[in-house]
């Protein structure tokens, strides 16, 4: 036991720089979901994105984000066939991995899975730095599994929503009457949507454990708050005629547009609860052996101190801040056209499928799904609609970000090792 109680405090300042670089990256590449959409369709501009983001981001990462994070990541290992120096070791390397691969995405702009990259660095430290076995590879499965499932999901259910825009406002003789009439129920769906999401996936940490009909019945509730809200503000978009000309349905785009800050809000919010995990997890169980002088039993759940809590959520508004723009671009201009009533299709399909798979038990990445909400709004509109020179290179990002995060864990775990032991 000796390396921990000689390095423990030059161990926890690296691991709080490691896990500080991961939250970045999470904030430069995967807030751009929750945002991509509303800036792609205009609704808000990038400074405002980026202000709403870090507000419910960071309320997100540190009211809902886990006073308990399960340690490693979803059982994918072994944790009682793992000593706790390699513990430290695995999970700093893990972070640095997972860390540097969100940092090369970002720079390309590619949308990748922050869940995925610290999922595939934890199973390159396991496998090689301990042993095979120590990783559970059934679990493994379902993972590979939600790289089709949710994307083609939530890309269903996005082109299924747009239909039901176009058929009933859009290509009707007074669209801008029907968006009025009919918009109020999207806003209840969304905020209902919304609020089942952040409810099942955010507040267990609070303490505040409901059960699923509290759950379900404080949505209904919201989604009608949301809804009132969402016609007082109906009331006061007058039809512009002189812009309608121009663009038939500029009128109807500003009455989604109001909703699409509802969406960029809520998911913002739910991603903030969601991901922070990602980067925060393995600080705190490093944290946690650190702070036990290695006796902790990384198996137990390691209750994430405030402070490590604080850290993640700064990070990812700097990363946002830095470099979230570039990703943000790929999703909501490159990949499709996007106006607000797609946009917002995207966003509630991309909520439902989330809601949905966490009620399952899958584990899904908010990043794949929207993607393919994306998608399914831009076949909606035939393929002609979608750049499918950026769509590949997404889906070619998409499959490099295990084996890729596993192999560079595999690098910095051998390179620290052979530092402290």
């Amino acid at each position: 036991m000796s390396f921990i109680a000689d390095y423990g405090f030059v161990l926890l300042v690296l691991a709080c720089m490691f896990g500080f670089f991961m939250a970045w990256g999470v904030g430069a590449n995967d807030v751009a979901n929750a945002m991509g959409t509303s800036v792609g369709s205009r609704a808000l501009t990038i400074k405002q994105a980026i202000v709403v983001a870090m507000i419910f981001e960071f309320c997100g990462a540190y009211l809902a984000g886990g006073q308990v994070t399960e340690t490693i990541k979803s059982g994918i290992v072994d944790a009682s066939a793992i000593s706790p120096e390699l513990m430290v070791l695995g999970m700093m390397s893990a972070l640095l991995a997972a860390g540097t691969w969100l940092l090369i995405a970002s720079v390309k702009g590619w949308p990748v899975s922050t869940t995925h990259s610290i999922v595939g660095a934890v199973i390159g430290f396991a496998a090689v730095g301990v042993s095979v076995d120590a990783v559970h590879w059934s679990g493994v499965g379902p993972i590979v599994a939600s790289w089709v499932v949710s994307p083609m999901l939530s890309g269903t259910i996005a082109f299924g929503l747009f239909i039901s825009v176009q058929r009933l406002i859009i290509d009707t003789d007074e669209p801008f009457q029907n968006a009025k009439r009919f918009v109020p129920l999207y806003m209840f769906l969304t905020g209902f949507m919304v609020a089942l999401m952040t409810l099942s996936k955010g507040l267990k940490h609070i303490g505040l454990d409901l059960s699923g009909g509290q759950s379900f019945m404080l949505a209904v509730g919201v989604g009608a708050l949301v809804m009132l809200i969402g016609i007082a503000l109906l009331t006061r978009i007058k039809v512009d005629v002189e812009a309608d000309k121009a663009f038939h349905f500029s009128s109807v785009e500003k009455v989604f547009a109001v909703l699409m800050i509802f969406t960029a809000c809520s998911m913002a919010f739910a991603h903030g609860s969601n991901d922070v995990a990602n980067a925060v997890g393995p600080l705190a169980a490093v944290v946690g052996v650190l702070q036990s002088e290695g006796a902790a039993v990384i198996g137990a759940k390691a209750a994430v101190p405030g402070w490590v809590l604080l850290l993640g959520a700064v990070g990812i508004v700097i990363g946002l801040a830095t470099y979230g723009y570039k990703v943000i671009a790929t999703i909501g201009k490159q990949i499709t056209e996007l106006t607000p009533s797609r946009g917002f299709a995207a966003e509630l399909a991309t909520a439902t499928t989330v809601v949905g798979a966490s009620a399952i038990g899958l584990p899904v990445s908010t990043t794949h799904t929207l993607v393919g909400a994306v998608l399914g709004v831009g076949i909606a509109r035939g393929i002609g609609a979608l750049n499918l020179g950026v769509v590949g290179k997404i889906f070619m990002s998409w499959l490099v970000t295990l084996p890729v995060g596993a192999g560079l864990a595999i690098v910095f775990f051998l390179i620290l090792r052979a530092i402290f032991i």
